[in-house]
């Protein structure tokens, strides 16, 4: 990372206040989304949908400048892997967004006014979800690692668009990263995931974003080793 980069303690704050909004507006909204719908699912997703969407655009341009808000475990480790984040400073990242995510669902749970802790009892579960998590994982890496390259002032509305499209057209509902999965084992909402599914969704995250770093900025750039 440039000399010029913030300090690490500020960046870290940055990813922890970003990650804890994230998450709290998943599953808050997921919360607020099944309580209104009255059994309709599909209005319930789309609730969840528009909330993590816009929230993403505010938290991106707001963190942006200071972390590269990543609030990402697979985006962190995308840009360990090009060489653009210290080892050091990619493994503080990714502890810190793992606990924020999680303080961010017990937040949550406090506003709604439901039990603190919680394990998800929600099954997702099948081969159709794990490529669906590659696939959701890879073109929010090319998302990222397209606009960096050629508009990064869109990036905020560009990931919020992309996570919005994602929620639709896969079939895991694009959680995309692996914070947000660890977290979501711990609501028993209607974004939660059963605790022992979120391993086989974290793998195929990981292959998702190595796989984009691999083929935009090696094949589709033909960037320099």
């Amino acid at each position: 990372m440039a000399d010029s980069a913030p300090p690490l303690a500020r960046q870290l704050a940055a990813e922890a206040v970003g990650t804890f909004f994230l998450l709290a507006t998943v599953v808050g909204s997921g919360i607020m989304g099944e309580s209104l719908a009255g059994g309709n699912v599909a209005i319930a997703l789309l609730g969840n949908t528009v909330a993590t969407g816009a929230i993403l655009v505010v938290l991106i341009s707001v963190f942006g400048p200071v972390s590269g808000a990543h609030f990402n475990p697979a985006v962190t480790v995308a840009f360990l892997v090009r060489g653009d984040l210290p080892a050091v400073r990619a493994g503080a990242f990714i502890a810190v967004q793992v606990i924020a995510a999680v303080a961010g669902v017990i937040a949550a749970h406090a506003m709604f006014d439901q039990s603190l802790l919680q394990t998800s009892t929600n099954a997702r579960s099948s081969v159709g979800q794990w490529i669906a998590e590659f696939i959701a994982t890879f073109g929010l890496l090319m998302t990222i690692l397209g606009c960096l390259r050629s508009k990064p002032d869109v990036i905020p509305f560009a990931v919020g668009l992309y996570i919005t499209a994602g929620y639709w057209f896969t079939a895991s509902t694009s959680f995309a990263n692996p914070a947000v999965t660890i977290a979501r084992t711990m609501t028993d909402t209607f974004s939660g995931i059963l605790p022992v599914h979120a391993p086989a969704f974290i793998v195929a995250q990981l292959l998702g974003a190595l796989a984009a770093v691999f083929l935009i900025t090696r094949i589709v750039w033909n960037d320099a080793d």
